[in-house]
């Protein structure tokens, strides 16, 4: 699915990072959201590498990056540290500074590097997505409804857990189906590539760790950070179709955290990389180009 890219495995931050590298020109990191792993991005980064040396990630706890323990408050599934990981990976390769697009889980772990590595982010993309703290202290009803996995995950050990690895295929095909829009956009090798990363017990515990540190330690740096805005330009894309773009004035939102911050929506659901790959390659491509 990404021909022309090598895979790597390297050692990011006291854990195993895995993904993909193909391209050059201008450094392009890219994160996926969940349940999902750098594979989400199959179908647009090889024409992105024609402009960018693009490296797409599998965050840690997913995909075949390494899954440490979470520790007695999650912290090391915190966004700060996630964002440390993908950090270290760029240094790795040499990159001092880059631009970064995140969709879902991987737009929140890239808040949080333009954040805590100003001088690292050029620039940042977040892919369907309000900032965390906004939706957690905006919360209603129709809120909990659309994401109740924020609410199920965070359950304590190991109810998510035992409850999601009963039945792994059906819970990845239902998560699909809730927040896609189109159930032809997620290929047959995409979806068999999600569910074998996501059938490893370690995989399910470290995800809900995500969460778990999402509904705590990220709301108290979150919360310390409040009056500080990103100082890097910030593109927001969300599905027209999904929930988000609904629900919220996602450049509103996002004002609040960043002084110079663009958006639009496109004619899809959650997963836009793979739902409207077209739209979505263009978005970028025009953000990133524009230096």
């Amino acid at each position: 699915m990404f021909d022309g890219f090598e895979s790597f495995t390297i050692p990011a931050n006291g854990v195993a990072i895995h993904g993909v590298r193909g391209g050059s020109g201008a450094p392009l990191l890219l994160l996926h959201g969940y349940p999902q792993t750098h594979v989400i991005w199959h179908k647009i980064a090889p024409r992105l590498a024609e402009h960018f040396t693009v490296i797409a990630t599998d965050l840690r706890g997913y995909g075949d990056s390494g899954k440490p323990d979470g520790g007695a408050n999650h912290e090391q599934y915190s966004k700060r540290v996630m964002a440390a990981d993908q950090v270290a990976v760029m240094q790795h390769f040499g990159f001092e500074q880059f631009f970064v697009a995140g969709h879902d889980r991987g737009g929140r772990v890239a808040h949080r590097m333009a954040l805590d590595h100003p001088a690292r982010v050029r620039r940042l993309a977040v892919l369907d997505i309000a900032p965390t703290h906004f939706m957690y202290t905006t919360t209603d009803m129709e809120f909990a409804r659309a994401y109740y996995h924020w609410f199920f995950l965070i359950q304590p050990f190991d109810v998510p857990e035992r409850m999601i690895g009963a039945d792994v295929d059906y819970w990845m095909r239902s998560k699909l189906a809730q927040w896609g829009r189109d159930s032809s956009a997620i290929m047959p090798e995409a979806y068999a590539e999600y569910v074998r990363c996501y059938r490893d017990p370690a995989a399910i515990h470290a995800s809900c760790e995500d969460y778990r540190a999402s509904a705590g330690i990220d709301l108290r740096h979150d919360e310390a950070d409040l009056s500080h805005k990103l100082t890097c330009p910030l593109l927001a894309l969300w599905g027209e179709k999904g929930f988000v773009g609904r629900k919220y004035d996602v450049v509103a939102a996002w004002g609040e955290r960043a002084r110079d911050v663009r958006g639009v929506g496109l004619p899809c659901g959650h997963y836009l990389p793979e739902e409207a790959p077209e739209a979505t390659l263009r978005a970028l491509n025009e953000f990133f180009l524009t230096v």
